[in-house]
């Protein structure tokens, strides 16, 4: 009966029309109601426990450097670095945005951001050069999605805090789940596009990508900056994302010049009001995470579940399974925020690594960032396309298809992303062994 309270509360709320973050402390109190231990204290006391946490300030600074990046020019340049490179190949410009994506997703970590981001200056050329709108769209929206699975990602910092697993090596684990994610849009796009008579732009000579690779090198340095930090143990994701800040306003105001002073204001404002969201929500998700544990509900999932613990692959594809149905209805922040405190219990119990569970489950929400019908950056890229939600929904399809095999074939294969953490997380302690003996 407490999971059917858990459940009617929250998606009763959200039915009518609350806000998730509201929803989910009206779930709250009527746990609380239920269970007899009603005390406005206890809301008050975990929404600023929610909030505070350290590790959670990596999250404001690395959507504020996705914002800098944007109006600072270094996507444009990392954009026409893409297209001085793959241009020239039939459906150049869907292979432009697909790397673009994988190079924006190891600077911000948001998917809206780098979606939209990317959208506004590839839609026109795309749409110029003869492309289908709607599914170079649905391809963007794509891309867009592997930001909360290559580091630095604010997805696996919030799942890291909730679960309290390593975000350190969740960025690690998430660098090679998320090339396959771009190298599985390449494939689905190679199809898609075979037979389509498009506009080629000319092969540029190596004089010129060597002048667009010159104008865009600040825009590339930053990633290998950020991850090599991490990657090396010279400075926490918390650390790192505040250097991802600086580092793209000094880049925007005083290298490319194209940032100026008065922007700052409106550029801080987007990235406090999207910062505000999110900690609110996670703010919000402790008051319910705390009663779904009082009221022993992971126990209660986890009885329903019991036959199944003894094969943790069928385990993982049920629970993926049930994750890709949540992710239909919720937004990715709060579907980790509720779904993680009762599923992390069970995924110790049947011995599954919390490291390879999570970048599954971080992949699993970001691929709900674009099923219909709440998928916010299927509506981030209709705005910015101008194109209705419908052809871009069959747009989008093969690629939805495509990186969801992905997930599933990871679900399979543990040891494609156990043995990549693994490899890198020795590489950094030889590093550290070296410095060491340097005395450094």
């Amino acid at each position: 009966m407490t999971v059917a309270v858990f459940l009617l509360s929250l998606c009763g709320a959200m039915a009518l029309g609350v806000p998730v973050a509201f929803a989910l402390i009206v779930c709250g109190l009527a746990l609380m109601l239920w269970m007899g231990i009603f005390d406005s204290q206890i809301v008050a006391l975990k929404l600023i426990e929610g909030a505070d946490n350290f590790q959670l300030l990596a999250v404001p600074f690395f959507l504020l450097a996705g914002e800098l990046m944007n109006a600072g020019g270094l996507s444009k340049r990392i954009v026409n670095f893409a297209v001085s490179l793959v241009g020239h190949i039939h459906g150049g410009l869907g292979y432009v945005a697909i790397f673009a994506s994988i190079i924006m997703a190891s600077l911000s970590g948001s998917a809206a951001a780098d979606t939209a981001a990317i959208a506004s200056i590839l839609i026109p050329m795309m749409r110029d050069a003869g492309y289908n709108v709607p599914r170079a769209a649905g391809l963007i929206a794509s891309g867009g999605i592997i930001a909360p699975v290559i580091p630095p990602s604010i997805g696996f910092i919030i799942f890291g805090v909730a679960a309290n697993v390593s975000i350190t090596q969740l960025f690690l684990a998430g660098v090679f789940p998320g090339l396959l994610m771009g190298l599985s849009l390449v494939a689905a796009w190679a199809v898609v596009v075979r037979n389509e008579k498009l506009k080629v732009y000319p092969r540029v000579s190596w004089g010129e990508r060597l002048r667009a690779f010159i104008d865009g090198f600040f825009a590339l340095l930053m990633p290998a900056i950020i991850l090599g930090c991490i990657k090396f143990g010279w400075a926490t994701p918390t650390e790192a994302a505040v250097f991802a800040a600086v580092y793209a306003l000094f880049v925007g105001l005083f290298i490319y010049r194209e940032l100026k002073f008065s922007q700052l204001y409106e550029v801080f404002l987007v990235a406090a009001k999207t910062t505000a969201v999110v900690m609110f929500l996670v703010a919000a998700a402790l008051i319910s995470a705390w009663l779904i544990t009082q009221a022993n509900i992971p126990a209660e999932l986890g009885a329903v579940l019991e036959p199944l613990k003894d094969n943790p692959t069928l385990l993982l594809l049920v629970i993926m399974a049930l994750v890709i149905v949540v992710g239909t209805a919720l937004d990715f922040a709060p579907t980790v925020l509720i779904l993680t405190p009762i599923l992390m219990p069970l995924i110790k119990e049947a011995g599954i690594n919390p490291v390879y569970f999570g970048v599954l489950f971080i992949m699993n929400n970001a691929i709900g960032l674009i099923t219909p019908p709440v998928g916010i950056v299927l509506n981030v890229v209709c705005g910015v396309a101008r194109v209705p939600m419908g052809p871009v929904i069959r747009g989008v399809t093969p690629f939805l298809l495509a990186q969801t095999a992905v997930l599933f074939l990871l679900v399979f294969l543990p040891q494609w992303v156990i043995a990549p953490l693994n490899w890198l997380r020795d590489r950094i302690g030889f590093v550290e062994m070296l410095q060491a003996m340097a005395g450094f």
